[in-house]
């Protein structure tokens, strides 16, 4: 592959090294977009496991949350469809 220089040189790579040139560009980018995020350290695997924890944490009290207000919901329905029928019956008041 030819490509023109600033002084006009033409540059000319095989595929192996055009290969290896993105490859080393693809790393050195990763490492900087890790850099930029902080998880350039040792410790990131750790701390990205730990946000995966809490984030699966935070899903499941979410799902609870919901679950238990529909079951609330529900109950208070019930429950004012039988005091409604208790008073329709005459059992209540």
């Amino acid at each position: 592959m030819n490509h023109g220089t600033e002084d006009g040189r033409l540059v000319s790579l095989s595929r192996v090294e055009l290969e290896q040139l993105l490859s080393q560009a693809a790393s050195r980018g990763a490492r900087q977009a890790l850099k930029d995020l902080g998880l350039d350290n040792g410790e990131a695997r750790e701390d990205i496991r730990e946000l995966r924890s809490l984030l699966g944490a935070l899903r499941l009290a979410r799902r609870t949350a919901w679950q238990t207000a529909v079951r609330v919901l529900t109950t208070v329905f019930l429950a004012a469809l039988l005091a409604l029928l208790g008073i329709k019956l005459k059992l209540l008041g």
